[in-house]
């Protein structure tokens, strides 16, 4: 912070102050309520991290259903008494494994066609972008 105090012959006097840090606060005030203006390299910013959403989501969705339906059969074949609840419970952890595996490719498949739908958006605004 600086601060500067000037006196003249006349016994005026002229104060000033300056804090960068003071300023730096009040521009990320301000900026808070301006209007937003997205440039074009935001844009892209935001369909690149679009593309991986989707897949994300879905496949955390199908990942965590299938780690349910494994524990649910691990809880049978701990718990069950009798060899009935002890084979249901394989085969229901068994299909939980499945549906768990099946989480990644589902996220890359997913990914991949989300990306094929935007690619001329992206390829578009990344030659404006270039220029």
């Amino acid at each position: 912070m600086s601060y500067v105090n000037l006196t003249n012959q006349n016994n005026n006097t002229f104060e000033y102050t300056y804090s960068a840090d003071r300023q730096r606060e009040i521009e990320s005030i301000r900026k808070k309520y301006l209007p937003k203006e997205e440039d074009k390299l935001e844009t892209l910013r935001k369909l690149d991290r679009s593309t991986e959403k989707v897949g994300t989501i879905i496949s955390l969705v199908i990942g965590i259903v299938g780690v349910l339906i494994m524990g649910t059969g691990m809880s049978c074949v701990m718990v069950g008494e009798g060899v009935a609840l002890f084979v249901v419970g394989i085969i229901v952890g068994i299909i939980g494994m499945c549906i768990a595996a099946v989480a990644y490719p589902v996220y890359r498949i997913v990914t991949k066609r989300h990306r094929e739908k935007i690619t001329e958006q992206i390829l578009a605004l990344t030659e404006e972008l270039s220029k």
